[in-house]
């Protein structure tokens, strides 16, 4: 079913398609306005928009106020965030009873969104089972500050996994859409829980419990690269210098500690497939080089790029994974 079809039979509420887009805001104004009007130009149009805003001190409220005025209080909601990160702020605005949909979309305050990104989406997911845990996600196009466009995101080509997911995020949460079936996985990680990256614990927690990763290789949306954001987009010679330096640090073994906590907690929920690759990678992390190399082939990780797999791999031999 497209969504052209999809749109021809909301008036049917059981057959209806909605989707919730979920924005987390902080001190963005600067950019706000053209996001939203990015959303307000969707070829799909049954959505709502809600926003958990982290306190903001600049006109990012006004600015959200205005359009709700406009747009009235059905189509745009406005909660406070929790103020502990943005990957928090998102884990909490996906937990609130009040966002209710069929599919949700998560988005950044800075970006541009293309015309069709929803319905494009729905489009993808639309074709898996509503039981299944399923979470699309594509590649982007990168834009400076004023929107000029300077590249792209890394194209990647191997099929999506958990054995990827273990060790590397597939797509940015800006571009993400996940069904209901996702979202209840993701409504069972425990309030605590520490957060890596929302849209890297997403394809972890999906794919460990049998779920579908689609991976888009046409953008989005325009990813806007400036000086306020809080991650990039990591193209560069020099970002990939500053990731790798930074997983030789021990950062890489930290945030694998952190995602494997949340696996644990969640292994009710997860595949017996799974759970054999997480074995095997944790035993390998805990071993002699040796043993480190052979039970981190076992589990059949690997990462996207050529150069990926080799700076996991190096890692792996100095023990820092």
């Amino acid at each position: 079913m497209t969504a052209q079809s999809l749109r021809e039979t909301e008036a049917s509420s059981d057959c209806s398609v909605d989707v919730a887009i979920m924005m987390c805001t902080y001190n963005g104004a600067a950019y706000l306005e053209e996001q939203l009007e990015s959303f307000n130009g969707q070829s799909f149009g049954n959505w709502t928009l809600y926003v958990s805003d982290d306190a903001s001190t600049d006109a990012t409220r006004d600015i959200l106020a205005d359009y709700q005025q406009r747009w009235g209080e059905e189509r745009l909601r406005i909660f406070d965030g929790p103020r502990q990160g943005f990957g928090k702020n998102f884990i909490s605005l996906l937990k609130r009873p009040e966002v209710q949909a069929r599919y949700y979309a998560f988005s950044d305050q800075d970006d541009v969104w293309f015309t069709d990104k929803l319905e494009r989406g729905i489009d993808r997911l639309e074709l898996l089972t509503k039981e299944t845990p399923a979470i699309y996600g594509s590649r982007t196009r990168l834009t400076d500050a004023v929107g000029n466009i300077i590249g792209f995101s890394p194209l990647f080509s191997r099929p999506p996994s958990f054995q990827n997911a273990l060790v590397q995020s597939l797509a940015g949460a800006n571009t993400m859409l996940i069904n209901q079936a996702a979202r209840e996985v993701l409504l069972q990680l425990p309030d605590d829980a520490a957060v890596v990256a929302h849209d890297w614990l997403a394809y972890i927690l999906v794919t460990a419990c049998g779920g579908e990763a689609v991976y888009d290789p046409e953008p989005t949306l325009d990813y806007r690269q400036h000086g306020g954001n809080l991650i990039g987009a990591n193209t560069s010679f020099k970002d990939r210098v500053t990731r790798f330096r930074k997983m030789l640090s021990g950062r890489f073994v930290e945030w694998n500690d952190t995602n494997l906590r949340i696996l644990k907690v969640m292994t009710p929920l997860l595949t017996h497939e799974s759970r054999i690759t997480i074995g095997h990678f944790e035993v390998g992390r805990r071993s002699g080089l040796r043993g480190r190399l052979c039970e981190l082939r076992k589990s059949g990780i690997y990462r996207q790029t050529i150069e990926g797999n080799l700076s996991l791999f190096l890692a792996a031999c100095l023990g820092r994974i």
